[in-house]
């Protein structure tokens, strides 16, 4: 018989057709409404991990902010790379290029979506 239901993918709860989130555990629901992404988490993870330093991971997402920040002290750190206080700097963007580069790639495709496309989650 058919109910006119579907169930999330992520946790398994019956969604109506044409829901676009699930209202259990808020994952996209495959066949629902939502529209696809522009942003990849492949391509986000990979600029986080290699040129995660100078934030064009964050520039890549729309985050015009946290990206200038990053940008700034990549730079400043690359510039004065001969000082041990800017190498610092660079090191430590490099850092957190990384780390955010590895949490993008171990989220799941709909995690992702909603936290870092949809959402205005800057840092981490």
């Amino acid at each position: 018989m058919y109910t006119g239901r579907n169930n999330c993918w992520n946790c398994g709860t019956h969604t109506a057709i044409g829901q676009a989130v699930c209202t259990s555990c808020g994952a996209a629901v495959v066949g629902g409404s939502v529209a696809t992404s522009s942003k990849s988490k492949i391509a986000a993870g990979l600029l986080a991990i290699f040129l995660g330093g100078f934030g064009i991971h964050k520039f890549y997402l729309g985050y015009t902010t946290p990206a200038v920040i990053m940008l700034v002290g990549g730079l400043i750190g690359f510039c004065g790379s001969f000082l041990f206080l800017p190498l610092l700097l660079i090191i430590a963007t490099s850092i957190v290029g990384f780390i955010e580069g590895i949490i993008y790639l171990t989220k799941s495709d709909a995690e992702f979506e909603q936290i870092y496309v949809q959402g205005t989650r800057d840092w981490f």
